[in-house]
């Protein structure tokens, strides 16, 4: 039973995020709000002018935030953290010099409405039938060209205009608790929302590097014992894939003293993964920019992209049909209590005129179905689109 001193926390929580949000939505101003797995803390940023950047460095510089768009060449932005709050447990912990001046300020009514959120206009209605898209990948593979390939989709559902974000953000929090839950928005990017369960890279502040391979997908249900999960050759073989990925970028750089653990069965909302995780302490193999090495040498991941690399991107380019922006790209706090931690920008939806676009995609190997391929990316639109019936 929640306390009356814990929804005043939670009141003042949503008061605060209200106030600051609609403050930089007026100024024309950017921000991005996130959670990240496994810990009760909320962050947000404001930032008065969002920059564009060629590369990120995670161990050291300017505090902010990541967002960065799928194609390697494509556009990277930094949101420098020139307002920060932190909330633990629903308290304010952290905020700006200026709140103690925003507290004596009328406080906006409960019913009063957000500003409205930058929404993108592009209009990518080039989608083609994804069943007929995974047969192409099929072809590339049985021809020798590929080994695996990730094709995604859309899917387009309207919205009313006064549609809450930030009571949806609430929502996946609550409900995803291991995932990393953004609301991301700027004149630059659009808004976009999601909750992804893949980490790319982190680097802690006892100088731990770490990254994950997520692949291999079946639906969840609570009565299922994880320790009985049985994957098929398919499922094994797509996961073995983005392990051999991570492993061979390792050797591109020479290292070889790395920890790794898995594969394990893991939750993702209504679905599960095989996931292996890898450690690396950069203080005992004396390399100090390995977090911003690899995030340049893994993404895109073969997770999200295919292997080889440059053949798997060249199929998507050509076939796929449509710009997939920030969808599948990276996002994620740089230095932000002496921690990076960068995500795959997946489970995520775009913010467009009159309607949202939600995004997801499947890895194809020789073993795939088409039909359950395109099931897959069913199941996973799944916890967003409830998001928008509820």
């Amino acid at each position: 039973m929640i306390s009356t001193r814990e929804k005043e926390d939670t009141t003042r929580e949503k008061q605060i995020l209200k106030e600051a949000i609609t403050d930089a939505l007026n100024q024309g101003q950017s921000f991005s709000l996130w959670k990240t797995p496994g810990i009760n803390q909320k962050h947000l940023i404001i930032c008065h002018i969002l920059n564009e950047v060629e590369e990120f460095v995670l161990e050291e510089g300017k505090r902010g935030f990541a967002f960065a768009s799928f194609l390697p060449d494509g556009k990277k932005y930094f949101f420098p953290a020139d307002i920060h709050y932190q909330f633990d447990n629903e308290n304010l912990t952290k905020a700006p010099h200026s709140q103690t001046t925003q507290d004596n300020k009328t406080p906006l009514q409960s019913d009063q409405k957000y500003p409205k959120f930058y929404r993108s206009t592009r209009s990518n209605n080039n989608q083609v039938d994804y069943i007929e898209l995974v047969n192409k990948g099929l072809q590339e593979i049985s021809a020798g060209q590929i080994e695996k390939v990730v094709p995604s989709r859309y899917k387009d559902i309207s919205i009313a205009e006064d549609f809450d974000f930030l009571k949806a953000f609430d929502t996946l929090c609550e409900k995803h608790p291991q995932a990393m839950v953004s609301l991301v928005s700027s004149p630059q990017t659009g808004t976009w929302l999601g909750a992804t369960p893949e980490l790319l890279v982190s680097v802690n502040n006892q100088n731990i590097f770490k990254t994950i391979a997520l692949a291999g997908t079946q639906p969840y249900s609570p009565e299922i014992n994880l320790k009985s999960v049985a994957w098929t050759q398919k499922e094994i073989e797509e996961q073995a894939l983005v392990c051999r990925y991570i492993i061979n970028c390792f050797k591109k750089i020479r290292l070889r003293e790395y920890e790794e653990q898995g594969p394990r069965t893991v939750i993702a909302g209504n679905i599960m993964h095989l996931k292996t995780i890898y450690e690396v302490d950069m203080t005992a193999t004396n390399f100090p920019q390995l977090g911003s090495v690899m995030l340049k040498l893994l993404h895109p991941t073969s997770a999200v992209c295919g292997m080889p690399f440059e053949n798997a991107l060249s199929f998507l380019k050509t076939n796929e049909g449509y710009n997939r922006e920030f969808y599948s790209g990276f996002l994620g706090p740089i230095q932000i209590n002496n921690d990076s931690q960068i995500f795959v920008n997946l489970r995520c939806m775009q913010v467009c005129e009159g309607h949202v676009r939600l995004y997801a995609g499947a890895g194809i190997t020789i073993d795939s179905n088409p039909q359950k391929e395109f099931d897959e990316t069913e199941i996973k639109m799944l916890n967003l689109q409830n998001l928008l019936i509820a």
